[in-house]
């Protein structure tokens, strides 16, 4: 576990508050607030120790990739997901069909980050859902085989599964949120989750609808 200063300075709150921000009126994903968002997930997988490693280090760094975009001199044109994979498609930095000289492209490092998502969110929503008595080590590599194993070569996964065995119980995830009592925790993971699988899904269709889902 982390020290307790870095717990004080987070609170899953922030990723709420984050999440919130991320859907414009018009249902665009700003990708500046998703990247946001993403610094306060992996805030909170760092304050569980080292066992998340494998997840935060490959999130911290498709995150630097990102702000480069974001700060590049096409910074406009990656100020949502969806005017991003416009661009990048109409301008064919995106290797569509095999690795080649865009894999730092815009669409291919949001891919990667998009995947790992899905499995915090399975992940989160059986921890909201449980009970005291469940097991996370359980519950974390349910959710990791329905999500990200597949995108794994099987040493990462055989890691992955040794990492999740020692996993904290549930009222030490509840505590590292730092939100507060059990049901205020239960509570706020009630809000984040909607928000959280809105993007996830919007994201989902939109890489669907121009065949990324599976880009190299």
């Amino acid at each position: 576990m982390a020290g307790a200063s870095e717990q004080q300075k987070f609170s899953f709150q922030e990723i709420l508050d984050t999440f919130k921000l991320c859907l414009t009126d018009s249902k665009e994903v700003d990708l500046q607030h998703y990247v946001d968002g993403w610094r306060g997930l992996i805030k909170f997988l760092n304050c569980l120790g080292s066992i998340f490693g494998f997840i935060s280090k490959d999130a911290s760094s498709k995150i630097l990739i990102l702000v480069g975009h974001l700060k590049g001199e096409n910074g406009s044109q990656y100020a949502t997901i969806q005017s991003m994979v416009k661009y990048e498609l109409e301008k064919d930095l995106v290797d569509v069909t095999k690795r080649g000289i865009h894999q730092e492209s815009g669409c291919r490092t949001l891919l990667r980050l998009h995947r790992a998502l899905r499995w915090l969110e399975l992940f989160l929503e059986r921890l909201r859902t449980s009970s005291e008595e469940d097991k996370t080590s359980v519950m974390c590599g349910e959710a990791y085989n329905e999500s990200l194993s597949q995108y794994h070569p099987w040493v990462i996964r055989k890691a992955a599964g040794v990492a999740f065995h020692v996993l904290p119980g549930r009222p030490a995830f509840f505590e590292v949120m730092n939100v507060g009592p059990p049901e205020q925790v239960v509570a706020m993971l009630g809000e984040a989750m909607p928000l959280i699988s809105e993007v996830y899904d919007i994201t989902e269709k939109l890489y669907a609808q121009h065949n990324l889902l599976d880009l190299p």
